[in-house]
């Protein structure tokens, strides 16, 4: 079962097989890991069964001189170690995400790593998510390359600023039913709901979502829209308290199913990022019954999940409101925000 954890370097297997390629790239691995150890120091571990699948190490820094041009007296989080195992289900998102969500809210200024030239592939996933080419670092290891992302910077694009969120946008309330959006939010997942539920698959690791829905109004969405997920009621008690918002994302693109002239070309654009599998996709292409395809990025678990009594009683929704699809005003989002105790530095300033 894939499982991410926060561990203590002393309680991982360095003799794990995962370690091998990093022994081999980096001759002063083993001595490095266990300095880790004997400092308690901890780092993120992808677990699936007992097996290490992934492995992420965090660090603090002010400066990095080592590398030309050089770079001093700012904040400075640096990707220390990073690897997983490829298993086409797009475990470097979720690892990435964990890094920029973790460099927001501690405000750090710029993230950086160091990287050989052969993982062209890792190399081409910070790019995609912001990274630049920043320098090269001298090692005894040979040369790498340094990659750094300036969180200061913005450069006015939803993906190469993920997961920042532009306030100055459409804001809607996009109902989810219960079952799907577990799958589709594993950081959003109700406190109440086992963590065996999250698979190690596309659309829970992934930064990119798809939801298929026949919300009327869907076709007015429009890329950089904000769509704040609200989670219907399961049944299991009133939907009063059962209901609540979860997470915000922000839009990428809407398709109406008739743009895919082919069953196969629709089920190519929707198989990775979408919750429903071969047979339910082929099905709503077949009957057209939930004709809008939207395509999202995943960008804020909230904190404090409101309830729809919640959301009635401040005055955000109206208690004749049925939630599918519902624009919400500025002031409303605000409310949200605020009642969630959503972490506003993912909340770009743009007054």
């Amino acid at each position: 079962m894939d499982n991410l954890k926060f561990e203590c370097f002393s309680n991982i297997n360095l003799d794990d097989p995962f370690f091998d390629s990093l022994k081999s790239d980096y001759m002063e691995f083993p001595d490095w890991f266990k300095r880790k150890a004997e400092k308690n120091e901890y780092a993120y571990v992808l677990y699936n069964y007992n097996r290490i699948d992934g492995f992420l190490y965090l660090k603090e820094e002010n400066e990095i001189p080592d590398i030309e041009p050089p770079i001093y007296n700012r904040r400075i989080l640096k990707v220390g170690t990073f690897k997983f195992n490829p298993q086409g289900t797009l475990r470097g998102q979720r690892f990435i995400k964990k890094i920029l969500d973790i460099a927001i809210v501690n405000r750090f200024e710029l993230i950086y790593l160091t990287i050989f030239e052969k993982h062209d592939y890792l190399i081409k996933l910070f790019q995609k998510y912001g990274f630049y080419p920043a320098g090269t670092k001298q090692t005894m290891n040979g040369t790498e390359y340094v990659y750094m992302r300036d969180m200061r910077h913005i450069v006015g694009d939803i993906i190469q600023d993920y997961p920042y969120i532009y306030p100055n946008a459409n804001k809607y309330l996009l109902a989810i039913h219960p079952e799907y959006h577990t799958r589709l939010f594993p950081e959003s997942i109700l406190f109440n709901e086992s963590p065996n539920i999250i698979q190690d698959v596309s659309h829970s690791n992934s930064i990119h979502k798809i939801y298929i829905s026949g919300a009327y109004g869907a076709y007015k969405l429009k890329r950089g829209d904000i769509l704040v997920m609200y989670r219907t009621g399961d049944g299991q008690g009133s939907a009063y308290y059962r209901s609540v918002v979860s997470s915000v994302c922000v839009v990428e693109e809407v398709h109406h199913i008739s743009k895919f002239p082919t069953e196969e070309s629709y089920l190519q654009y929707c198989s990775r990022f979408s919750v429903f599998n071969a047979s339910e996709l082929s099905k709503f292409y077949r009957e057209k019954r939930y004709p809008y395809i939207i395509r999202f990025t995943y960008n804020l678990a909230l904190p404090k999940r409101i309830n729809r009594k919640q959301l009635l009683d401040n005055g955000v929704i109206g208690d004749q409101t049925r939630i599918v699809l519902e624009q919400i005003s500025n002031e409303q989002f605000s409310s949200i925000l605020r009642l969630s105790q959503a972490n506003e530095s993912f909340i770009i300033n743009q007054a």
